[in-house]
């Protein structure tokens, strides 16, 4: 039987902790990374050699790679020196290089991938150096995704400066797909800058795919302040066409109050519980809630559980 076809949508940490599970059933694994981040090492990048935002890409491609702890501890290598080299990262500085020679980002981490022998595809949601806008509350309109989040203020909706060509791989993809998964992660940053192009939403509609979510544990400040679950499914179903969210993974378990308080303190971010309120929201919406104690904590910071998030999305695809 041939395997089922899964494609990730998403970016940043969220994405890569969600493949980092996923990689260990036998799935046929595509990950769309949005390319508009524009902070620190990658916003350089992107200026100086008019690309697509490469960190994301890096992560991802780490996460879905099967190669030795030396060679990801290289790829994440953030250079701290007084010269131009001072916060890049060796990956990111890599997939710069390779999207020179191959002429595309797209060539270029498929070349890097057959080094790094990838447990499935990635793809850059476009080839285009977009520009993410933020329209806020107050009708302000923010330019570049790292001053959106930044901004403090209640964001209404993001689109682009510039209307990017989708590279016709990432269409293709999820017209085939059997799930389609919003990974955890920045909400307006990471996972909507995919879905802000009518071609994305047509190929979603035109797919025989369940759509997913995975949850944040947090809430994320400058971005999903006070956001309940319901909040994260009611505004991805905003952007999204005539197919809906199916399924929510949701954390159900406990997070030590210390860690809480340390985030509440120094990040301002709060947990997201699922309370009796919200299952009653939620099962309203039509949606499939799909709940474990998925908590890990890392250096004190507070992260999903990839292989048990990876389980349970594997039983519900194969049902």
């Amino acid at each position: 039987m041939e395997n089922k076809k899964v494609v990730i949508l998403g970016g940043g940490t969220g994405l890569s902790t969600l493949l980092r599970g996923l990689k260990n059933f036998p799935l046929n694994i595509t990950a769309v990374v949005s390319v508009s981040d524009d902070g620190k090492s990658t916003g350089r990048l992107r200026k100086e050699f008019n690309i697509p935002a490469v960190g994301d890409v890096r992560r991802v491609l780490v996460s879905l790679a099967e190669i030795e702890p030396l060679v990801e501890k290289v790829l994440n290598y953030r250079f701290n020196t007084n010269s131009e080299l001072n916060g890049h990262t060796v990956g990111n500085l890599l997939l710069t290089a390779m999207t020179n020679i191959t002429g595309n980002m797209s060539d270029g981490i498929e070349q890097i991938g057959k080094v790094l022998n990838l447990k499935g595809k990635v793809l850059p949601l476009t080839e285009d150096n977009v520009t993410l806008m933020g329209k806020m509350e107050d009708g302000t309109i923010i330019e570049g995704e790292h001053n959106i989040t930044e901004a403090g203020k209640k964001i209404e909706e993001v689109f682009y400066k510039e209307k990017p060509v989708i590279c016709q791989s990432v269409i293709d993809e999820l017209k085939e797909a059997d799930l389609i998964i919003f990974s955890m992660g920045s909400l307006y940053t990471s996972i909507i800058p995919n879905l802000i192009s009518k071609e994305v939403i047509k190929a979603i509609d035109e797919s025989n795919a369940k759509l997913m979510y995975t949850c944040n544990m947090m809430t994320q400040p400058g971005e999903t302040d006070g956001y309940t679950i319901s909040d994260h499914i009611q505004v991805l179903n905003k952007y999204l066409g005539s197919k809906k969210i199916n399924a929510v993974v949701v954390n159900n378990g406990r997070i030590d109050k210390d860690i809480i308080e340390k985030y509440s303190s120094l990040e301002q971010k709060d947990q997201i519980n699922l309370t009796e309120k919200q299952k009653e929201e939620i099962k309203k919406m039509g949606v499939k809630i799909i709940k474990n104690n998925y908590v890990i904590v890392e250096d004190e910071l507070i992260r999903h559980n990839s292989i048990k998030l990876a389980t349970d999305i594997f039983t519900y695809l194969m049902k």
